[in-house]
């Protein structure tokens, strides 16, 4: 289908956040305002065509999140901003003198959403509550949905509507539910309003929802491959969304028209009102895209961003289980090799490349790139890699067809094992993975292939019982469903962000009188931090081992600290639990701990 669409392109980059930039809402006079996890608000003004800071708001105790813009009034002359934080609180911003207009408390947890509603706002938490509050103090209070609220908006027409992580949305009149919406499969994150039509959501399903103010579904966009965080619309008929995956997304009639790739996940997108597109990405930077050829950023800027994003990519990639950093360089290929045919992988700029020893001719001849391919290669492409199969994997529970994604050069064991976890699917299945890996890319059985090893046993798995090596391994195997929790992929940033996301609920338990007691030490993050490291230490995994204090600790969290914060600590324990010592010295401490429920950890 033919769509007349003008790709955006990058017109400028706005630097001065320290950390992930979380919001983004468009001032009424053209101003952005923008919110990160630096604990900050900025105010960015247009001067000259070009976007300057000219406020920088502090005040909130830890991130900053949701934004909106309040509209000049009697107490606000020149307009204000409202933010919610961590931190529990809401503070209203005087955008005339860049100082605090109002402090709202109440929320137990997190702030997620804020909504101005008639000179009132309407704000959402992962309390499951709303609070209405009017002259800076509540004036209503009400569950909304059983589990945590993750956004709030109002429609024109004047209901408000919230998303949630119970899957739904709601709309109400007042503290009245009008309508649930049921449909997504998975949170609901990002909300916003379709000019005539009706309102978009964003959830962790990967889907985009266009849904009729009755209920029912007009559109639902599917091309993001993993969290969509944000949602909005433009009076042109463009949606945009932001995503875990990298990727701010431009939808027309409900097709992808444009994919914008960005140095990292895009927490927020939003339309300003000439159509251009701000974005905010984890990197810290904002970034607004304009489709106005008077507007582009110059070459320069243009080749910068590239580059950016080459050594983004660079920087994520494996050869063979390594970084591509730790890959030597050209300078190894120097030293002789010892056998006709012997093999050695060298990094060349962005790619890792595989060359053969040459004995007749003494020198070592190129085979082949590894893991990425040469542009233009048919190998296929998956998550923005390209790999030598892409299997379609059908386990029969109903759900759509899995992609596994492998290359001939990857641990078929290492391939099943972290595709099962990012699947949410039981280990157990991991022999059938495998299996199903090497017959389907030509290799041989590795029930009988010594090369083929369980990097965790040193042998080849077990299998589940219901299945024998004997049988027919064509045969399809009896899957039990089972739903998502939320099981992580881990590499060394993951571990430092869930450390970072412990700190930071650890100093929001510190700002909170009530909860100070729940709070760490400054010796017990050490632990954790020992902990981390340990865990993603690989080249001493299998002989790594735990002290009691530290097994003690995550014990003591697991028991003591609120639910909503706890998360960070069960992935540790989690990752805890495949790690051979830590397994073991998990299971003698909940032994002995007998007030903690293994349900906990199973969340």
């Amino acid at each position: 289908m033919d769509i007349d669409f003008k790709e955006y392109q990058l017109r400028c980059e706005l630097h001065g956040h320290e950390d992930d930039v979380r919001g983004i809402t468009i001032c009424g006079n053209g101003d952005i305002a923008t919110s990160s996890r630096d604990k900050t608000v900025r105010l960015w003004s247009q001067e000259n065509r070009k976007f300057v800071s000219s406020k920088l708001l502090v005040g909130h105790t830890s991130f900053v999140g949701p934004l909106t813009w309040i509209p000049p009034n009697s107490d606000l002359p020149q307009g204000g901003v409202a933010s919610g934080g961590m931190d529990t609180l809401v503070l209203v911003w005087d955008l005339n003198t860049g100082g605090k207009f109002h402090t709202l408390k109440g929320h137990q947890y997190q702030v997620t959403g804020i909504a101005f509603d008639d000179g009132d706002l309407v704000s959402s938490s992962i309390d499951c509550t709303l609070k209405r509050w009017r002259n800076g103090q509540c004036v209503e209070t009400w569950e909304a949905h059983k589990s945590a609220i993750q956004a709030v908006i109002k429609l024109p027409t004047g209901e408000l509507v919230t998303g949630s992580s119970d899957t739904t949305l709601k709309t109400w009149k007042g503290k009245t539910c009008l309508h649930t919406f049921e449909g997504h499969s998975d949170t609901v994150r990002g909300l916003a309003v379709m000019s005539d039509l009706g309102i978009l959501s964003a959830s962790h399903d990967g889907s985009l929802r266009l849904w009729a103010v009755s209920g029912e579904v007009l559109m639902e966009m599917v091309g993001h491959t993993a969290i969509v965080y944000s949602v909005d619309s433009h009076a042109s008929g463009l949606i945009v969304s932001g995503s875990e995956d990298r990727f701010a997304k431009v939808w027309k009639d409900g097709v992808c028209v444009q994919s914008i790739e960005h140095p990292g996940c895009v927490w927020d997108t939003k339309f300003m009102e000439n159509g251009d597109i701000v974005t905010a990405c984890s990197d810290g930077v904002v970034r607004i895209w304009t489709i106005n050829q008077d507007y582009f950023a110059d070459q320069l800027e243009l080749d910068l961003y590239t580059s950016q994003l080459s050594q983004y990519k660079s920087s994520r990639k494996r050869v063979g289980g390594l970084k591509l950093e730790e890959l030597p360089g050209l300078d190894a290929l120097k030293i002789p090799g010892t056998s006709d045919g012997q093999t050695k992988v060298v990094r060349e700029g962005d790619n890792g490349v595989a060359y053969a020893w040459n004995m007749a001719e003494q020198k070592w001849d190129k085979i082949g790139e590894v893991v990425d391919g040469p542009e233009g290669s048919s190998r296929p492409l998956f998550d923005g890699a390209q790999y030598d199969y892409v299997f379609d994997v059908d386990i029969g529970d109903g759900m759509p067809i899995r992609k596994l994604p492998y290359n001939r050069s990857d641990n078929a064991y290492d391939v099943a094992d972290k595709w099962l976890l990012k699947e949410g699917l039981p280990l157990s299945f991991r022999e059938q993975v495998v299996q199903f890996i090497l017959q389907n890319s030509g290799q041989k059985d590795v029930t009988f292939d010594a090369s083929f090893r369980d990097p965790y046993t040193g042998s080849n798995a077990y299998v589940p019982g219901q299945h024998s090596r004997t049988s027919d391994i064509s045969a399809k195997p009896t899957f039990k469903h089972i739903p998502k929790k939320g099981m992580l992929v881990f590499d060394t940033a993951q571990f430092d962000g869930i450390l970072k996301k412990v700190v930071e609920f650890n100093n929001a338990l510190l700002s909170d009188q009530e909860k100070q007691k729940l709070s760490l030490a400054e010796l017990d993050v050490s632990r954790l931090d020992a902990i981390v490291k340990t865990l993603k230490d690989t080249s001493h995994y299998h002989s790594s081992k735990f002290a009691d204090s530290e097994i003690a600790l995550l014990m003591k969290m697991l028991s003591s600290w609120p639910i909503t914060m706890i998360f960070p600590v069960i992935d540790i324990v989690r990752m805890l639990v495949l790690h051979p010592e830590g397994a073991v010295a998990l299971h003698k401490h909940l032994e002995s701990e007998k007030g903690i429920s293994i349900s906990i950890i199973l969340l």
